[in-house]
């Protein structure tokens, strides 16, 4: 094979290399020879077109008859397998989150593989020493992700009152005396996308539940989430898209939903030292515990389920555009103001740190890998920037 050329021709000394000499050059000869005539065998109007993969259908959930997992997902399920798989304990809240979460991460991990082409995620099983544990899948460096987390996290134990007030938008609803913890269980997943072309956008996404004992001999539960779009380059049919999908999403429930959750999206999202919005939005909340809990599982996972469709098209319309130099620094300037709102501001990552034995890796791969600052830079000298500099500082209606 050429490979196995290349390295004969490399491998050892100059007195070595002379020898072989007169073999490289038939080598060659023949290397030459052989491409030459596929070529000419093949003529370029015949090449097929290479189809982009569909995204991965969700698998059936095991039977009763054989309760093992779903083979979409990427490992086996932090909680016991057989108790999660049984039907006999559908109904059970713990059950459905956890297994939204584990379909969820398995489609969309196995989509984003198939749309690469190259790179693969490492699924990373750990477990957490004051209770539970998660599903980190991370892929880096691919052609089209340059990286790619989705993070499950099934954890109990005791919360302090600090985590306690970055928990929800209702601090307030559990007060402790001094020196005391809440016992808790959290299940959700989370996912950061930050794709290698600057005119694929980044997104993020992450749904929750969360029971906590009340301190009164009761259990207060709810549900969080959302789901926002990161462009670096203003493309209103992407926003529109992205937007439209979530909406149809919410109004299968209600139709004053997507509304509400998309100001509320508007206004959670803000670097309020650059007075800006991270990117165009989507949906975000929180505190969700009503009419009931079968209804608000049920908006969860339509929001859940409308990721893919969401997203990925945006992704194959995009992924191959050709981009500049400048295009890629523009790119990494945005992500700078991406990573200040996730560190100063984003209640999820406060959440995480200020959780007892907290997984940092799990916590903070919602970072690039790589971003930069420049001082004093001023985007709205540029008409391609400032387009996208004045929907950051004044959301637009896209649906």
């Amino acid at each position: 094979s050429l490979r196995r050329l290349v390295q004969f021709a490399t491998v050892g000394t100059a007195s070595a290399w002379r020898r072989r000499r007169p073999y490289l050059l038939v080598g060659m000869a023949t290397v030459a020879t052989s491409g030459a005539a596929l070529a000419l065998s093949i003529k370029r109007e015949n090449w097929p077109e290479l189809p982009l993969p569909a995204v991965v259908k969700s698998a059936p959930v095991c039977s009763a008859a054989s309760i093992g997992r779903p083979q979409h997902w990427m490992t086996d399920p932090v909680s016991e397998t057989g108790w999660l798989c049984d039907p006999s304990n559908s109904a059970e809240p713990r059950v459905g989150m956890e297994r939204l979460c584990m379909d969820l991460q398995g489609r969309l991990c196995r989509a984003m593989e198939e749309l690469d082409g190259e790179a693969r995620f490492i699924v990373d099983k750990w477990a957490r020493p004051s209770g539970g544990g998660g599903i980190s899948c991370v892929l880096t460096d691919g052609v089209v992700f340059e990286r790619a987390g989705v993070n499950i996290s099934v954890v109990h134990g005791s919360l302090t009152q600090q985590a306690v007030r970055q928990m929800n938008s209702r601090p307030d609803r559990h007060k402790l005396p001094e020196g005391k913890e809440l016992p808790f269980c959290a299940i959700g997943i989370s996912s950061v996308i930050h794709p290698r072309n600057p005119f694929v956008p980044t997104m993020h996404f992450n749904f929750r539940y969360f029971e906590i004992d009340d301190g009164k001999g009761g259990v207060s539960w709810w549900y969080g989430g959302g789901a926002d779009l990161t462009p670096t380059f203003l493309d209103k049919d992407d926003a529109t898209h992205f937007h439209r999908t979530l909406k149809a999403a919410c109004d299968n429930h209600d139709k004053s939903l997507y509304p509400k959750y998309k100001a509320w999206c508007d206004n959670y999202f803000v670097i309020e030292h650059r007075g800006e919005r991270r990117g165009v939005g989507g949906i975000f909340f929180d505190d969700v515990d009503s009419p009931n809990q079968p209804a608000a599982f049920a908006f969860v996972s339509s929001c859940a389920d409308a990721i893919e469709a969401a997203y990925l098209p945006i992704v194959r319309r995009n992924m191959r555009r050709g981009y500049s130099y400048a295009d890629r620094q523009w790119q990494l300037l945005r992500r700078g103001r991406y990573v200040e709102f996730n560190l100063v501001y984003d209640r999820g990552t406060k959440f995480g740190l200020f959780t007892k034995d907290a997984r940092i890796e799990s916590i903070l791969m919602s970072l690039p890998p790589l971003a930069r600052w420049e001082y004093c830079h001023d985007p709205d000298s540029d008409p391609v920037k400032a387009q996208l500099m004045r929907v950051l500082r004044e959301p637009v209606d896209w649906a």
